[in-house]
């Protein structure tokens, strides 16, 4: 490792740290890839609260806990025989440059979807399991769209959701929930792609909604107890109307 005094520590620094602490710590040499799994996940989470909150010393930080996560497993393979941090690398570098083989080689510029439909032989094949079904709906549909199964323009997506919008109220009509179950994921699915299709991303609109709903919802709650309401016996008429004063202090 480098000297400790170095302010510029390397990413080899890192490694040779984390192989240290597998070595002499008992906690760091209990984990496993299994054991691991929960920390990666939340730390990925904290990621991405920390890119929300525009803390770019939270970010910093949240990212060194996710490289955390990095050499962990890194290391864990190792010591199995596995591959190295360092194959991670090569692998890293071997894909980036086939990702942009008109910047790194004499190839053309091509779609990354329809470069990765060549290679799979489904749609799902590699997509994981426990990806949100929101964000899940939209990787589906950017394969689709790769290998060519796509509107030319917003115009077709904005017609299916209308089309699914009024299945959905006929089938709040017959009461069977099943059916409503079918048809709400279908409407879903149809706003999810026309998202898509107009270049929004419709996880990043849903989590703009829901702080946009949560600061209005507080604002609702404040005056509420400025004004002795008890929020949970004002009625929708009440809230409704406070609901329409923040919304007007806001513009």
């Amino acid at each position: 490792m480098s000297n400790p005094s170095d302010s510029h520590p390397t990413l080899e620094d890192t490694l040779a740290l984390m192989r240290d602490l597998r070595a002499r710590c008992e906690w760091d040499h209990a984990q496993t890839h299994e054991s691991l799994r929960p920390y990666l996940i939340e730390e990925a989470h904290e990621v991405d609260d920390a890119l929300q909150s525009g803390d770019d010393a939270k970010l910093r930080e949240e990212l060194g806990d996710l490289w955390l996560q990095i050499l962990f497993h890194s290391v864990i393979a190792e010591e199995r025989g596995a591959f190295s941090l360092h194959d991670v690398a090569s692998g890293f570098v071997t894909k980036m440059k086939g990702r942009h083989p008109h910047l790194y080689g004499d190839g053309v510029r091509e779609p990354w979807e329809a470069m990765k439909a060549k290679k799979r032989e489904s749609l799902t094949e590699g997509l994981p399991a426990g990806l949100p079904a929101l964000h899940r709906a939209y990787r589906l549909q950017d394969r689709a769209a790769g290998v060519g199964f796509d509107w030319p323009t917003t115009a077709g997506p904005l017609e299916k959701v209308h089309e699914e919008l009024a299945e959905v109220e006929s089938e709040l009509q017959s009461g069977d929930r099943e059916k409503l179950m079918n048809e709400v994921g279908d409407l879903l699915f149809a706003v999810v792609n026309l998202a898509r299709k107009a270049g929004v991303h419709p996880a990043l609109a849903l989590d703009r909604a829901n702080l946009k709903f949560s600061s209005r919802f507080a604002a609702i709650e404040k005056l509420a107890k400025e004004r002795n309401i008890v929020v949970a016996e004002a009625g929708l008429t009440v809230l409704d109307s406070l609901w329409d004063e923040v919304k007007a202090s806001e513009a």
